[in-house]
This record gives C-alpha cells, structure tokens and sequence, in this order.
C-alpha cells in the first residue's frame, strides 16, 4: 500500500499558516508529500525548502486569482496538486495549511487505509474535526463548525468518467456532484485556521477574503478595524486534551493573552435549542453532510 500526501500553500507566512507543522504532521503515514506552492509574496517557497524530509516534493503554480466566486481557485489548485502525485499510489491524504493531525492518531489511519485499501467502495476516509479559537485553550462546539469532513481520498488508476475532485473551496471532496461513499479513519483533524493574535487574525481575514468576493462585503472588510475581535462567538469550550508534538514550539512563541468566558452562549432561540439537543444526543439534527457513510 502507498500513500501520498498533498497539499497546497500561497503567502504562508504573510498569513501565519502551520503549514510546516501540518506538513510535518502527516509525513509519518505517507510515502511521498507534494507541496504545490503558489507564487507568493513572501518567502513561503524557501519555508517549504527547509523542511527536512527526503518525501516531499515541491512543485510551483500560478494561482488564476480571477476564479474568485466561492473560493474557486482553491479547488483549482487542489485538483492540480492531485493530479501531480505518484500514480501507483492507492490513497491521496489532502491536509490544508492550517490543519494538524496529531501523532496519536497514526496508527488508526494506516490500519484503515490498509483495511479498505481492496475494497472500491470506500472512495474515501472522514476525519473528525477539533476547530481551535482564538488561543490554543478555547474550541469552538456550535453549529457553525463543521464535524467531520473527507481528508483522505481514493486515487484512482484507471481514469474516471468523472473523478473525484476538490469540492466548492476545497473543503471536501465530491465525484462530479454526487457525494462519496466513506468510512471514517478513526483520526481527527486539528484546525489552528482561527488561532492567531487579534491583529495576525484581522490581517488574515483581509488577505484571503477575496478568495471570495471583492466586492462590498470584501471592501467593507479592508476598512474595517486592524483587529479581531474574539469575544463574538456563539459557543466555546475548554480544550483538556494534548496538542500534536510538532504544534509544541509555536504554542510557546504564543505573544498574545485572550480571556473568554466559555460560560456565554449567543445563541437564537432555534440555535440553543439544536445546540441542547446535539449536547444531550450526540446528534446533529440537520447536519450538512459532504458525503455518504457506508
């Protein structure tokens, strides 16, 4: 069994993106890593150069930034990256660059790979999601943040009257419109996308938004305040688990202090109610789901 990993990456360090970390996350459980490095405006193609591993391979692209309309050139830029790994690879694991998956789970994704790696069915393997927020103490638990969603995808060798591709923005994957049959990998993904100082995170938010629109909403936003202001958020926890090993030394270079009161919830009456019945379950009523377990 073969396994390659691959990503896509433009401006990480302008942006503060983990993407060393959430490269260095996956290199345990792949064989090879392509790294597609968009034309950038800050050093983010040497960043990627000075990781230490003999896996990844590094390729250039020139993102078409006129693919705005719901984050277009990110699904783009997936499928090109795809289509670039080892051919004789079984499973493409797509990690995005402010995702980690921590080293306990490991073990659980390779026997999974190798569980369903004969079985055709299963196009693709589901990780749960832990979205970070604001510092790295604080998760998000509402609605607002998605479960679970598709990280490792089949490759498939003989060519498809419809592939399976990068969906919307990237954030799953679909064959054409349809929905894929998947198992899950027993791993969850760490998503650090909403960790930043309150200046690091407004700067973020002006510089990626037009991956989406530039118009009002887009201008609004680069008149807006230079900061983000992390107290309007509709419900958070407490993390009481462990960070991944290679998130360690950027957890300590930390130099911003947040305080949030996880007690506050800013919810409408249709909202708290779903969220009490989803604390008290385990059930998502309603839940959009990008794709079919089997």
């Amino acid at each position: 069994m073969k396994i390659s990993g691959f990503t896509i990456i433009r401006n990480a360090v302008i942006n503060d993106y983990p993407i060393v970390e959430a490269i260095t996350s996956i290199l345990p459980v792949v064989d090879e890593m392509l790294v597609s490095v968009g034309v950038s405006e800050d050093s983010t193609l040497d960043l990627i150069k000075s990781i230490p591993s003999d896996k990844i391979r590094i390729v250039e692209s020139e993102w078409d930034m006129s693919l705005r309309e719901g984050g277009k050139v990110l699904a783009v830029e997936t499928d090109k990256a795809l289509k670039q790994i080892s051919p004789d690879s079984d499973w493409a694991f797509y990690i995005q660059g402010d995702e980690v998956v921590h080293e306990k789970y490991h073990p659980a994704i390779l026997e999974n790979c190798k569980k369903y790696v004969d079985n055709p069915e299963v196009e693709g393997l589901v990780f749960d999601y832990v979205h970070f927020y604001g510092t790295y103490d604080y998760v998000g638990d509402s609605r607002k943040w998605y479960r679970r969603e598709i990280r490792i995808i089949r490759n498939e060798k003989q060519p498809q009257a419809t592939p399976i591709a990068a969906f919307r923005d990237a954030q799953g994957f679909r064959r054409g419109r349809e929905k894929l049959n998947v198992t899950h990998s027993g791993a969850a993904v760490y998503h650090y996308g909403w960790v930043k100082s309150p200046v690091q995170m407004k700067t973020k938010m002006k510089n990626v938004s037009r991956f989406w629109d530039e118009g009002d909403k887009h201008n609004k936003l680069l008149k807006s305040e230079d900061f983000f202001d992390y107290t309007e958020f509709d419900s958070i926890k407490k993390f009481d688990g462990s960070h991944p090993v290679v998130m360690q030394d950027r957890i300590a270079r930390q130099n911003w202090k947040i305080e949030l009161d996880p007690s506050k919830k800013k919810f409408r009456l249709k909202d708290a109610l779903l969220y009490w019945f989803e604390k008290k379950t385990g059930r998502r009523l309603f839940e959009f789901r990008n794709y079919r377990f089997i």
